[in-house]
């Protein structure tokens, strides 16, 4: 966007006043479109406790809990503007770690919909056709808390297993960015996101942070991507910056790593070497984004 033009001109003493009223809309307007980076909306109080609910619920495991001081789940889905009345798609869930707060606070009211991802073969590898076996065995295993999820695939910016046309009020992926970079496949499945949801809706997202000026090759090998990079690529595909957030930001993080992102916990790609350092580092530095479709 091209900044504001602060040159000064002099008054015209015989301007009407609505003249210089609007243009200081106008200006508070093009302002506004910088989207500053802004804390969670108030939410319900009702609303509020049901995910601080299902958040300390019992499906949740002990190691997912112990992320919640990386992820800050609570801060994130409230910046996202999620409430429990509403329709959701999560994208590449893996284990469920989402999926596991999400599905009991949408149960009564909402929607909860799951898109595993596939890759460019269009079928996942050894690990990943693993984690999504075990993530299916868990939803069955549980249907009082994950009865209603339904679950579908995406590849090339194609949904399968339900109807993805202008049904949903949110699409959330996490952590998810770098990978759709490496397959070729962002832009697609920008654009499905888009499709997916109602007018109004919003695409929530969090990646691994790169520093600006971060080549794109840096960016697949190391799995830290820049703001400006997913901002842009968001934007060709139709949708509008809403904010951004730093909830999930990690000064420790240097992102200079042997094994890029993934030295770092929960994955530590690098064994026992420096693992103690890496420990106290944490999990990555990560922007928090939202996008809105007009």
């Amino acid at each position: 966007m091209n900044p504001i033009d602060r040159r000064r001109t002099r008054a015209n003493p015989a301007r009407p006043r609505a003249l210089y009223v609007a243009a200081a809309l106008i200006a508070l307007t093009v302002a506004g479109c910088t989207a500053p980076t802004q804390s969670a909306p108030q939410v319900s109080s009702a609303a509020a406790a049901s995910l601080d609910a299902a958040i300390d619920g019992p499906q949740r495991s002990q190691p997912a809990r112990a992320r919640d001081v990386y992820r800050h789940p609570e801060q994130t889905l409230q910046f996202f503007d999620l409430a429990p009345t509403q329709t959701v798609l999560e994208i590449a869930p893996g284990g469920g770690w989402y999926t596991d707060i999400l599905a009991p606070w949408l149960h009564d009211s909402g929607h909860l919909y799951e898109a595993e991802y596939l890759g460019p073969t269009g079928a996942p590898d050894a690990e990943e056709r693993a984690t999504d076996i075990a993530y299916r065995h868990k939803l069955a295993a549980a249907p009082a808390i994950y009865g209603n999820v339904v679950v579908g695939t995406l590849q090339a910016g194609t949904f399968s297993g339900f109807d993805a046309d202008g049904r949903f009020d949110h699409v959330l992926t996490f952590r998810n960015i770098h990978n759709w970079i490496k397959d070729g496949q962002l832009d697609a499945n920008l654009r499905a996101f888009y499709r997916a949801l109602k007018p109004g809706g919003e695409l929530g997202v969090e990646e691994h942070r790169a520093s600006p000026g971060t080549s794109l090759q840096q960016m697949i090998d190391t799995g830290y991507v820049t703001e400006a990079f997913v901002i842009e690529h968001a934007q060709a595909a139709g949708f509008v910056l809403a904010g951004r957030s730093e909830i999930n930001a990690n000064p420790r993080d240097t992102k200079d790593y042997p094994h890029g992102v993934w030295s770092l916990p929960p994955t530590y790609a690098g064994g026992d070497a420096d693992r103690a350092r890496y420990a106290a580092i944490g999990e990555s530095d990560r922007m928090t984004l939202k996008f809105v479709k007009r």
